[in-house]
């Protein structure tokens, strides 16, 4: 569907603004980074490659679209400065924040010296004359540049980290894109220090020196102060861009000492008071209170939701941005569930965190350490009349039949593909999809329906003799994107699932005892296998508004 430009505008939002800019920003120097490493062909291979970029970057488009992302990023880059009000950050998100600010400081001679040299003086510069600068006159230059150069580029790729750790086989391609980012850099660095030799071995020669670095390169005088004038005049801005920010840091905390501060309580008696407008993660950061958040409070995940309770179902609150209404719309959130990391109360209130954080000891409160959105196919299998099992055997007897009936169970699950995650007593959860695609996951999982039933049945007749009953048992199947990753306190913290695909699951599965069959599939599964479901029926699962399509299996 095509968007209007209003409709395009009304879903802009700083988070799309920063990540739109950054990708830009993040394509230049990774262009650049690909020129220098050309140094390791050729003087004449880095020429041409700058033809390639500056028919990239210097076309009518390509200027407006770098200069605004540009401008963009470091106005947002400034926001988030003034923005946090504390500084008790992961050393990741501190890392991304300082070298996004040190970043300028490279733009402002790098574009001076190239491409206001260029369009205002006239003067054609190329990487003969860069490098003679940076190798010849002036080493210390170079070496600076070259540093916030890989500054930029360590910058850009946090940045693409902390954005693309929550998708959907991030975990398997990770490996791949940190190889590749080590091995662009270190090749620019040596194709910078190739072309660096041949241009020191050419400033040798009087004729070649007088014709590369002549006025029509790198300008008279006058030009030179002129670009110098106007790059000192860049870097000053910038320098009262930041002292501007940081003056209004101060003057933001001597409006909130004169508001006053709000307390916020917490589920186990702690309360703590922070300056009104402080968000809830924010409170519970700077008076070390665990508070699960693995996207960092960026908005762009759910575990560090909270319910309110103020009195009013959180009416009173203040309305919740477009980029947090949009992920309590994804969650389907119930009244009173915001985003901690979102929520800026202006009066007292009373929290309770939903998701479990992950306590490090002696150490400061960090985030959930593992977690990512990732999709799978939840199966929750249950052993029926397992307490008229027990009152009719000796507890040895019982526990060996259970643990017959679970490793029947598992072996079935594990030969289709998938794995055991939890033992719940008499049932388990099995997890398919974690090391696959969707696709093999939904069919991995289905075989393992047919596979559960074979290896059951022949336990059955194994223990025929014994039980003089048959075991009887269920389970229910349903597939979705779920939040996967180690969840339990310091002591025993285990892998697991959480999320509505893994309630629904639990519900399919206890629908089979009022419905007498085996397992309940529902149709998410069929269609992420890309099977057309037979037979299919709507059931109504407790706690959900809207029907579910499942399949019956079994008598």
């Amino acid at each position: 569907m095509w968007l209007t430009p209003f409709t395009a505008f009304r879903r802009l939002t700083l988070r799309r603004v920063r990540l739109g800019s950054g990708l830009v920003v993040f394509g230049y120097v990774l262009t650049h980074l690909l020129n220098h490493a050309l140094g390791n062909v050729s003087l004449s291979a880095m020429d041409a490659g700058l033809d390639v970029a500056s028919a990239i970057w210097l076309n009518p488009l390509g200027l407006v679209l770098l200069y605004a992302a540009l401008t963009a990023h470091l106005l947002l880059g400034l926001y988030a400065l003034y923005e946090r009000r504390f500084f008790q950050w992961r050393v990741s998100e501190l890392l991304q924040l300082v070298l996004g600010l040190a970043v300028p400081l490279l733009l402002a001679t790098h574009v001076v010296g190239t491409r206001i040299a260029f369009s205002t003086e006239g003067l054609e510069k190329g990487y003969a004359q860069e490098l003679y600068v940076f190798w010849v006159a002036s080493p210390a230059n170079g070496v600076m540049q070259s540093t916030l150069l890989i500054l930029a580029w360590v910058h850009g790729c946090l940045g693409l980290f902390f954005w693309l750790r929550l998708k959907p086989g991030f975990s398997t391609v990770s490996p791949w894109l940190l190889a590749g980012a080590v091995l662009v850099s270190i090749l620019a660095l040596l194709g910078f220090v190739q072309g660096g030799r041949s241009i020191a071995l050419l400033a040798q020669d009087p004729a070649w020196k007088a014709e590369a670095l002549a006025p029509i390169h790198v300008g008279q005088a006058d030009k030179i102060a002129r670009l110098r004038a106007i790059r000192d005049a860049l870097l000053t801005s910038y320098g009262s861009a930041i002292a501007l920010v940081i003056a209004a840091r101060g003057l933001r905390t001597l409006l909130e000492v004169r508001h006053g501060t709000i307390r916020i309580s917490y589920p186990d008696g702690r309360a703590v008071r922070v300056p009104r407008g402080t968000n809830v993660l924010e409170a519970s950061r700077r008076h070390n209170i665990p508070h699960a958040s693995v996207c960092g409070g960026r908005g762009r995940c759910s575990t560090c939701r909270v319910r309110v309770f103020d009195g009013d179902d959180g009416r009173s609150l203040p309305i919740p941005s477009k980029a947090e209404q949009a992920v309590l719309d994804r969650i389907g959130a119930t009244p009173g569930v915001r985003l901690a990391c979102q929520l800026n109360p202006t009066h007292d209130l009373a929290i309770t965190p939903l998701f479990p954080p992950r306590q490090l000891p002696a150490r400061r409160a960090e985030p959930a350490q593992a977690g990512e959105v990732r999709f799978i196919v939840a199966m929750f299998v249950d052993l029926r009349d397992s307490t008229r099992l027990a009152e009719e055997r000796l507890p040895y007897d019982t526990v060996f039949i259970i643990n017959r009936f679970l490793g029947a169970v598992g072996d079935a699950v594990r030969e289709a593909g998938g794995s055991v995650n939890q033992l719940l007593g008499d049932g388990m959860l099995a997890l398919f999809g974690l090391q696959t695609d969707p696709e093999m996951g939904a069919q991995q999982a289905l075989r393992g329906v047919d596979l559960i039933t074979k290896h059951v049945a022949g336990l059955n007749r194994l223990l025929a003799a014994d039980l003089g009953q048959t075991l009887r048992y269920g389970f229910g199947l349903h597939a979705g994107a779920a939040i996967v990753g180690e969840m339990g306190d310091h002591t025993d913290a285990r892998f697991t699932a959480l999320g509505d695909t893994v309630n629904v699951a639990s519900r399919l599965e206890s629908m089979t005892k009022s419905l007498g069959c085996i397992a309940l599939v529902s149709e998410a599964v069929y269609a992420a296998a890309k099977i057309e479901a037979p037979s299919l029926q709507e059931v109504l699962l407790q706690g959900r508004s809207e029907p579910l399509m499942v399949r019956r299996v079994g008598p």
